[in-house]
C-alpha cells in the first residue's frame, strides 16, 4: 500500500508539472498566470488544500473586465469537468467557493450565469469515481456531495438575490433584510423553503475521511460549509421572525407550507448542532424560534378547513417528485401582504388528520 501510495504521489507530480509546462508554451500571455496559478491551485495532492496566494492570482481576474472574469470562470470549470481526479476536483469546488465567498461582483456575476447558454450551473458529478487508490475513493464521495452542494449554494443565492456568506455584498444583504417587511407571503415561503434545502444538502455530508492524512482538504470545505450554516441562520431567523409577525393574516396554503418547511429544517437539526459547537446561546434562540412558529401556525390550522388539508396534501405529493432545492406552492389563496380582516364563515378541523400528515 506504502509503496502504491507514493507512486501516485509520483505520477501525480509528473502530471502537475508537465501540465503547468504545457501552459507555459500555449497559454496566451494574459492568461499565463492565471492558467499557471489555477493548475498550483488544483493540483494532485491529495493532502493539502489550494494556496492563499494560487487563489488570490484566481480572485484577481474579477477586477477587470467582465471578459477576463469570464476567462477565469470558464478555466476553472474546464479543469473541473475535464478531470477524473478526486483531488483535482475537490480543489476545484473549493476554488469555486473561494469565488462565491470572496469574488467580486463581476466574477460572482459571470459564475452565476455559467455556463453562457443559459444552464444552471450543473457541474454533473453525481457520478464521479476515482477508484485509483483508497484516499481519491474516500475523496470521491467527497467531490459527489461536494459539487451538489455547491450546485444547491448558487440556487440559493439566485433565490435570495445575493451570495449567501459572501463578504462583497453585505451592503445588498442589509437592504435586503430592510424590505424583507414588505416581501409577498409566496417570496418569503420561497426563500424559506431554499435556505432550508440547503442545510438539508449539509445533513448529507460523507461521514469523516478514514485515510490519514487528508483531513486538511476536507476541514476546509467544512470551514466554508460551516460559516454558510451560520449566515444561513441568520436569514432563516429574520424570515421566520416576519412570519411571525404575519400569523394572524396567513393563508391555509401559507400556513401548510410553512409548517411543512419548519419541519424539514427541525430534522435537520441534530445533524447540524455538530457544526455549531461553541455557540449554544444562538442556537438555542434560533431552535427555539422555529419551534415556536411551527407550533404556532400548525395550532392556528386546527380551526380551519380539513378538506383544504386534504386536497392540499394530495396535490403536494404529486409535485414532491419535481422539487429542487423548494417545494411548489400549489394553494391558490396565499396572500401577499398580512391582512387581519376575520375569515368568512366557521371551520373545524381534525388534529389527528394534520398529525397523521407531521404537520404538528
Amino acid at each position: 500500500m506504502g509503496h502504491t501510495t507514493k507512486m501516485r504521489d509520483i505520477i501525480g507530480l509528473i502530471k502537475d508539472k508537465a501540465s503547468q509546462s504545457k501552459a507555459t508554451l500555449l497559454s496566451k500571455p494574459s492568461n499565463l498566470s492565471l492558467q499557471l496559478a489555477l493548475l498550483r491551485a488544483t493540483n494532485h495532492d491529495p493532502f493539502n488544500p489550494p494556496n492563499d496566494k494560487d487563489i488570490a492570482t484566481i480572485l484577481s481576474y474579477g477586477h477587470s473586465s467582465r471578459a477576463t472574469a469570464s476567462t477565469a470562470i470558464e478555466a476553472i470549470m474546464d479543469r473541473l469537468q475535464s478531470t477524473g481526479n478526486s483531488s483535482v476536483a475537490l480543489k476545484c469546488l473549493i476554488t469555486v467557493h473561494h469565488i462565491v465567498k470572496y469574488g467580486s461582483f463581476i466574477l460572482q456575476d459571470q459564475l452565476s450565469v455559467y455556463p453562457s447558454n443559459g444552464g444552471r450551473n450543473y457541474l454533473k458529478l453525481s457520478n464521479f469515481r476515482d477508484n485509483s487508490s483508497s484516499i481519491s475513493w474516500e475523496l470521491s464521495s467527497w467531490v459527489r456531495w461536494y459539487a451538489k452542494y455547491v450546485e444547491t449554494l448558487l440556487f440559493v443565492s439566485r433565490v435570495l438575490g445575493f451570495f449567501l456568506a459572501s463578504s462583497s455584498n453585505t451592503i445588498e444583504k442589509d437592504n435586503q433584510e430592510e424590505k424583507i417587511s414588505s416581501f409577498m407571503n409566496k417570496d418569503l415561503l420561497k426563500e424559506i423553503v431554499a435556505l432550508v434545502g440547503l442545510m438539508e444538502e449539509i445533513c448529507k455530508r460523507p461521514d469523516c475521511l478514514h485515510v490519514e492524512g487528508t483531513i486538511k482538504l476536507v476541514n476546509k470545505v467544512m470551514g466554508f460549509v460551516g460559516e454558510d450554516y451560520l449566515s444561513a441562520i441568520n436569514e432563516v431567523t429574520v424570515r421566520v421572525s416576519e412570519f411571525k409577525e404575519r400569523l394572524s393574516g396567513l393563508s391555509f396554503g401559507d400556513s401548510v407550507e410553512l409548517v411543512c418547511a419548519l419541519k424539514r429544517l427541525e430534522d435537520c437539526k441534530e445533524r447540524l448542532l455538530v457544526l455549531s459547537t461553541g455557540k449554544k446561546s444562538l442556537m438555542e434562540s434560533f431552535w427555539g424560534l422555529v419551534s415556536e412558529v411551527k407550533d404556532r401556525v400548525g395550532a392556528d390550522m386546527v380551526s380551519k378547513d380539513e378538506g383544504k388539508l386534504v386536497n392540499w396534501v394530495r396535490r403536494e405529493k404529486v409535485s414532491e417528485s419535481a422539487r429542487f432545492g423548494e417545494r411548489v406552492l400549489i394553494s391558490g389563496d396565499s396572500v401577499g401582504f398580512p391582512s387581519r380582516r376575520p375569515r368568512q364563515g366557521s371551520f373545524s378541523y381534525s388534529r389527528e388528520l394534520m398529525e397523521s400528515y407531521s404537520l404538528i
